[in-house]
């Protein structure tokens, strides 16, 4: 899928890391011969939506008047959360609770509403992911009722609930009337409403079975169709998903900003991981989601508020694909964002032009991202370059709470290049010092 095509070479990179310059002392590398430039691969960004935090009521309306800003933020791919109409028996809020997969939870609004979204994002320039929630349904779809022997029984007979979540029932997919009628309902998302993609909740659940049957029959209607599991399976990819999990990078990314990460142990395993993915394919990372913000409070997760910023710069710089989730921008700085309620999230314009600037930043400097990468000891600090041809980019990343101050690479110091972040052209200077959290990227 053109879609998709990503960086692929960087765990060969990463395989040859080479020692530099600390603030400590130590030697620089000579400059590498220039290679053949690789194909630029231009980046993709996804925005995690949750109608529920633009609006206590009529969340698709308010999210529909946010396009501009969105899409202003630099990203290409509205990814929104649950819509559909949900469940009452044995149920507590959870949007992945579904009573009707055709039909929309009338608080947040209804079908002309969502069409209306759709719309306004297409026109906008987005593509629309819609969160699918394949594995289960409420307690009081009508399949209950009408088909029982969709469902998964115990040994007395009895539905079984899916995995730990009592709220819900486990769709049974060995049965292929279920799964005909589970690929059914996507259909009607994209054939009447334009959908572009769905984000698959829980996607180990249904089987290898179900999912080439599902995104065949999707890619059937719609050949470009963008397919995100919520999984870290790399046998997924074969089922024809585009993008699974960064399961692994996030947890690391965590530890490294709290200071409990080492940054050569960091790389190997974002080398590893990225090696994992074949080629047309990505991995979607982010600095939060829906499930850490709510189980976390936000200024924890990185040790800092003011660290996520940079986490998430990080992230996006690494390439495959990052998401910003649609608390980032706003006027929340701490405790947890629970997903469940309805709360409107104030829309923060400096907040929001941070993220925007860094997109920005990441996709000037594609055209070296796209070839070899390097990483350097640098104390406390990260620090890459990239170089694809006689293109150079320099990113550095201060994961503390304290200044530091960073070494220039050798084959680096004294370039003219442009600072991404300030929109300035400079001379690069031998140290370059960095304040709490800061991060810049140089290129030329």
């Amino acid at each position: 899928m053109k879609l998709f095509r990503l960086i692929i070479c960087i765990a060969s990179a990463l395989s040859t890391l080479t020692a530099c310059s600390s603030p400590n002392g130590g030697e620089l590398p000579v400059e590498p011969d220039k290679e053949t430039p690789a194909e630029t691969v231009i980046p993709h960004f996804i925005y995690q939506a949750n109608p529920r935090a633009f609006a206590e009521n009529g969340g698709l309306n308010a999210l529909a008047e946010r396009i501009p800003e969105i899409s202003e933020m630099g990203v290409d791919i509205l990814w929104i959360m649950p819509v559909f109409t949900l469940g009452e028996e044995k149920a507590f809020a959870s949007p992945y609770c579904i009573r009707d997969f055709n039909n929309i939870n009338s608080r947040l609004g209804t079908l002309d509403d969502f069409h209306a979204l759709v719309d306004k994002a297409h026109a906008a320039g987005l593509k629309v992911m819609l969160d699918w929630v394949a594995n289960h349904t409420s307690w009081d779809h009508s399949w209950i009722k009408a088909h029982p022997e969709y469902y998964v029984k115990d040994a007395s007979g009895n539905i079984s609930q899916a995995n730990v979540w009592t709220d819900v029932a486990q769709l049974d997919f060995k049965n292929a009337a279920l799964r005909a009628a589970m690929i059914d309902a996507m259909k009607f998302w994209v054939t009447g409403y334009s959908v572009d993609g769905f984000r698959c909740d829980y996607a180990d659940g249904p089987g290898h079975t179900f999912w080439k049957e599902a995104v065949t029959a999707l890619r059937n209607i719609k050949s470009d169709i963008i397919m995100l599991a919520e999984s870290g399976d790399k046998e997924l990819y074969n089922d024809g998903f585009d993008m699974i999990y960064g399961w692994a990078y996030a947890g690391a990314a965590t530890d490294l900003f709290k200071g409990k990460g080492n940054i050569e142990l960091f790389f190997k395993r974002e080398a590893e991981e990225a090696a994992s993915c074949p080629e047309g394919k990505t991995i979607m990372r982010y600095a939060l989601n829906h499930d850490t913000a709510s189980e976390n409070a936000i200024e924890n997760i990185y040790g800092s508020y003011e660290a996520i910023p940079a986490a998430y710069f990080l992230t996006a710089m690494l390439g495959q694909t990052p998401m910003i989730y649609s608390i980032m921008e706003s006027d929340v700085r701490s405790g947890k964002v629970s997903f469940f309620e309805y709360k409107t999230v104030k829309w923060n314009k400096d907040n929001a032009a941070i993220y925007t600037d860094i997109n920005k930043a990441v996709r000037d400097t594609a055209p070296a991202r796209s070839g070899k990468m390097q990483t350097y000891h640098t104390g406390n600090g990260v620090t890459i370059s990239f170089r694809n041809g006689d293109n150079t980019a320099l990113v550095l990343v201060n994961p503390t709470g304290s200044a530091i101050s960073v070494k220039t690479p050798i084959e680096i110091a004294g370039s003219a290049m442009r600072e991404c972040i300030e929109g300035i052209d400079i001379k690069v200077p031998t140290v370059i010092e960095l304040q709490p959290y800061a991060y810049k990227a140089y290129y030329k």
